[in-house]
C-alpha cells in the first residue's frame, strides 16, 4: 500500500496522534503526584483515534462518538483488534468519567494503569496492522 494515498496518510496521521496521547499519558502517571484522570482521559483518546487510524486506512466514514466498541465493530473481518479487544467498555467510560464530576469514584492510580495498558494494547493492534499491510510508521 503506497504512503502516497491520501487515506494512508490521513490514516497514518491519526496513528501519530494516538501515540502523543499515549506518550502523555504515561508521563501523566509517572508524575509526582501522578495524575490518573488526565492520564486515563487520554488512554481512551489514544485508543479512539487508533480506531479512527484503521477506519481512515480503510476509508470507512464513522459518526462522531467515543464508543470505543463501536468504532472497533465498524471494522471489517481480518482486523486482529476486532479480536483481541473483544470489550472496550471500560476504556470508553474515561471519555466522560474522567472530564466531568459525576456520581462516578474519580479514576485511581490503578485505573490509570489498566487503562494505559489497554490502550496501548489498541494502539500496537492497529500500527501492527498497518505495518503487516506495508504502510509505513
Amino acid at each position: 500500500m503506497s504512503d502516497t494515498n491520501p487515506a494512508v496518510h490521513e490514516a497514518l496521521r491519526w496513528l501519530r496522534f494516538s501515540g502523543g496521547d499515549l506518550i502523555v499519558a504515561l508521563h501523566l502517571i509517572k508524575a509526582d503526584p501522578p495524575a490518573p484522570r488526565h492520564a486515563c482521559w487520554l488512554c481512551q483518546q489514544a485508543a479512539e483515534k487508533a480506531l479512527k487510524a484503521a477506519l481512515v486506512s480503510e476509508e470507512i466514514g464513522f459518526p462522531l462518538t467515543h464508543d470505543l466498541d463501536a468504532l472497533r465493530n465498524l471494522l471489517p473481518e481480518g482486523w486482529p483488534v476486532r479480536d483481541t479487544h473483544g470489550d472496550l467498555a471500560e476504556l470508553t467510560e474515561w471519555a466522560v468519567e474522567a472530564r466531568y464530576p459525576g456520581d462516578w469514584a474519580e479514576p485511581a492510580y490503578s485505573d490509570a494503569i489498566r487503562a494505559e495498558s489497554e490502550a496501548r494494547s489498541v494502539y500496537d493492534s492497529v500500527a501492527t496492522e498497518f505495518k503487516r499491510r506495508g504502510m509505513l510508521i
